[in-house]
């Protein structure tokens, strides 16, 4: 059997999951209109262990979402992987936080479009078919009225930025989700568990966040 711990801190959302062989064995996370991160995220982690009664030792690596998205919170979120690795010896692996948000939808037709604010009218986003897979690259846009209006098909936006989006995106064929906001550590337990599979590992020395942009602190 394989432990993965799975840290989720690339929005407002501190969030944690311990995965055993992919599936999600038990998640904490909480979403606060500030950012939590550093008093939460250790105390969650400890609380999951110890909830499951697995030992930190039992661990056989440590996911981490790599943004985009808040500098601090994945700051916060990749220096504690990091640090867990190293003191572990374990392999650090790293899980797109746009991919993540995008498994939170299922469709049996249509696009999904994952995005989270950027301050304005910009936003980090990217475009996933059905099956989730990549289909348009993660960058940072600045939403109009023009923008998606190539696809003839449903798109379901999903993340933080809906209600900004809806004042210029209102193609019949654009559907907003908007009970989902944030990605969640419990929708990284396959992708991390893929990635260990395929010994797809980051250098814990040297692996930094994807902030895709210069520093900006989303507030």
């Amino acid at each position: 059997m394989t432990y993965i711990l799975n840290i989720e801190t690339a929005t407002k959302n501190c969030s944690v999951s311990l995965a055993k062989d992919g599936q999600t064995i038990l998640c904490k996370e909480i979403a606060e209109q500030g950012y939590s991160h550093a008093e939460r995220l250790h105390v969650f982690i400890e609380e999951i262990l110890k909830k499951t009664k697995v030992k930190i030792q039992e661990l056989h690596a440590v996911a981490v979402s790599k943004g985009p998205g808040s500098y601090t919170g994945l700051r916060i979120g990749v220096s504690t992987a990091k640090g867990l690795c190293y003191a572990l010896g374990i392999p650090l692996i790293a899980v797109d936080t746009l991919q993540v948000l995008a498994h939170q939808v299922s469709v049996d037709n249509g696009i999904i479009v994952p995005m989270l604010d950027a301050r304005r009218m910009e936003v980090y986003s990217a475009i996933f078919d059905k099956n989730h897979d990549n289909i348009k690259a993660v960058q940072a846009e600045v939403l109009t009225e023009d923008s998606y209006s190539e696809f003839t098909e449903t798109l379901y936006f999903i993340g933080d930025c809906q209600e900004k989006c809806q004042t210029v995106l209102t193609q019949p064929n654009f559907k907003f989700i908007p009970e989902i906001l944030f990605p969640s550590a419990s929708q990284m337990s396959q992708l991390s568990y893929e990635k260990f599979n395929q010994n797809d590992f980051e250098d814990v020395a040297y692996f930094e966040p994807f902030y895709l942009k210069d520093f900006l602190m989303i507030k």
